[in-house]
């Protein structure tokens, strides 16, 4: 007993409760009250307890309290990852608007991993946090792990990758839009061979991004051309290899291509380099998030910039009203945010040629 005594005070740790209570010869109880200045404690003590804790630099463990108490002002957030432009500065928005609310954040990825995406969850159960905001793995088809987050009456939001059946609260862009505005603007360039590279259907923003690429067509009575269209998991790889393929096409290369996301469109704009085409000359690119490196390319790149810091900013609101009524009955709320198309030297024409 007393050589592990020995080695436990050796090694640093946080000074705890039971330390000032241990020194002062009263309860922890008393330690704990006196520190939240609780009525029953009186005066004198209230102050020896003080003292003790600013001479020994007592910090108390918020949420080791909240724990206890089985509640925490923690706000759980599962990502797919933490790279490039996006996620990262969601979470950035997250994190403003939830430290605003008093809240801190715990943030998880997923590697694009639903087997991950499912300990993620599980993960934040067991902390106990206030609310849960998740952005789908790329592979997510079944949705189950979210039904221990709901019969616990924990707030559930889905941001940017939502599941595609169910009624959830979520906070989206307007994907479909974001493709119109895309392929519209290649059309108004006077392109007419344009061709898609698109992400995984199963996702919602890959298919409504795609939807909005076939509406733009539809309203240049342009029908869509199957073999311009290319499915892929939208890396820089990807992306070249999609635009070999379309060079290769024996119709004949497209005049334009709009991806889903923009590191495919890098990838495109490589490999276009590569066999000695021009941009936008020869092809007009555009891609899809508004990536950091889309304005440091030659030429730099047009692409639908997704609003990332007020879909996170959005997405704490969403979960503040859910929290702020947990007994209300369900209805789906949906916040919808609309894109913006940057465009850069990537798709303009250098003398455009008029609408046809």
């Amino acid at each position: 007993m007393g050589s592990r005594k020995k080695q436990a005070s050796s090694s640093p740790r946080p000074l705890s409760m039971a330390d000032l209570a241990r020194e002062l010869g009263v309860s922890m109880t008393t330690v704990s009250r006196a520190l939240s200045d609780h009525h029953s404690i009186g005066p004198a003590t209230k102050q020896r307890v003080l003292k003790l804790a600013k001479k020994l630099n007592y910090q108390p463990n918020h949420l080791a309290s909240a724990l206890r108490r089985g509640q925490s002002r923690l706000l759980g957030v599962v990502v797919p990852y933490i790279e490039g432009k996006f996620f990262p500065a969601v979470i950035q928005g997250i994190e403003h608007a939830a430290s605003k609310a008093g809240f801190s954040v715990i943030v998880c990825q997923s590697h694009e991993e639903v087997q991950l995406e499912r300990r993620n969850v599980e993960t934040l159960l067991h902390a106990q946090v206030a609310g849960i905001l998740v952005s789908l793995a790329r592979n997510t088809q079944e949705y189950q792990h979210f039904d221990k987050v709901r019969s616990r009456g924990i707030p559930l939001v889905f941001f940017d990758r939502i599941p595609g059946a169910g009624q959830v609260d979520a906070v989206v862009l307007n994907d479909q839009a974001g493709g119109f505005q895309a392929t519209s603007h290649l059309l108004a360039q006077g392109r007419r061979r344009i061709a898609h590279l698109a992400g995984p259907p199963r996702l919602n923003i890959y298919s409504q991004r795609r939807q909005g690429y076939l509406d733009a067509l539809a309203t240049y009575g342009i029908p869509p051309d199957d073999d311009l269209i290319i499915y892929s998991d939208m890396t820089v790889d990807d992306g070249a290899q999609a635009m070999r393929q379309l060079l290769a096409r024996p119709a004949g290369r497209p005049d334009a291509v709009f991806a889903a996301g923009d590191s495919a469109i890098l990838g495109a704009l490589q490999e276009l380099k590569a066999q000695g085409l021009r941009v936008p000359d020869d092809v007009a690119l555009v891609g899809f998030s508004n990536e950091s490196f889309t304005a440091i390319t030659e030429p730099q790149l047009t692409s639908v910039d997704q609003r990332c810091e007020e879909m996170g900013q959005a997405a704490v609101r969403l979960f503040l009203e859910l929290a702020a009524a947990p007994e209300a009955p369900f209805v789906q709320r949906q916040v919808v945010l609309e894109p913006k198309l940057f465009i850069r030297g990537s798709s303009l024409l250098p003398a455009p040629v008029g609408v046809g």
